[in-house]
């Protein structure tokens, strides 16, 4: 293999069988499930990386069901997005941590934007007549959290307009070979060709259970906030380095 070869078609890892194509990344019918709570302000501010600060101590717990997705197929992710304030005062959000149960996404997502994922199994189904998400961490529940079913639509347009305008942060580190961070960097995204298909709110509730290697639990639910349920059709915009830590 030629050393041009090499460097006109490094991409991903491994080089012989990529595990992940190129993006766009387009999503059709992807389903968030979004449960709003406050939390320890004390214990959030010491998990936001500056530049990003906090207001209102807001944790958003997310399920969402990806079931046709471009280049990563079929797959289910949970975790917390954590409500900031970035150096322009816009607020948008800090995805904190993020469990998922497909290969592709895992590795797209760590080696592309630096989305802090790991591999477990989340759930996102309806019951009866409640929404219902789980996240198990092999054989252990992490999280549970319902909602009743479409009890109340929401407005489409507006929530088109939050999930497009508000800037998505994250902190992407690549260590060198020496153990040491080669990259550290925030990362800023956005969410682009937002349609909204549907949108619901309903009564929710959300229980977090600790453990070790997927300590969602330290951001306690104090307050439920508020819920949501949204069926979009949307592209993952790739990144932008917002700030480099290495460099400051």
């Amino acid at each position: 293999m030629k050393i041009a070869d090499i460097k006109a078609n490094a991409y991903s890892m491994p080089f012989a069988s990529l595990s992940y194509p190129k993006g766009p990344y387009h999503f059709v019918n992807r389903e968030f499930f979004i449960i709003s709570y406050r939390t320890d302000p004390k214990k959030l501010r010491e998990m936001v990386p500056e530049p990003l600060t906090i207001d209102d101590p807001i944790v958003n717990y997310e399920f969402i069901r990806m079931p046709d997705s471009s280049g990563f197929g079929d797959y289910t992710e949970s975790g917390q997005v954590i409500s900031v304030i970035d150096e322009q005062g816009r607020r948008g959000g800090y995805t904190h941590m993020m469990y998922l149960d497909d290969e592709a996404p895992i590795a797209g997502g760590r080696e592309l934007w630096g989305f802090p994922k790991k591999l477990a199994r989340p759930k996102l189904m309806v019951d009866s007549d409640t929404l219902v998400g789980t996240l198990d961490y092999g054989q252990i529940r992490v999280a549970t959290g319902t909602m009743g079913y479409k009890y109340a639509e929401l407005d489409r347009a507006a929530e088109e307009k939050k999930l497009t305008e508000s800037p998505n942060y994250l902190l992407k580190i690549i260590p060198h070979v020496d153990g040491s961070a080669r990259v550290c960097e925030l990362v800023r995204y956005y969410l682009q060709g937002v349609t909204v298909k549907g949108a619901w709110t309903g009564p929710a509730r959300l229980q977090l259970f600790e453990h070790a290697l997927a300590p969602i639990a330290d951001l306690p639910v104090l307050e439920i906030v508020g819920a949501k349920h949204l069926v979009c059709d949307l592209t993952l915009g790739l990144g932008e380095v917002a700030y480099d830590y290495l460099k400051s």
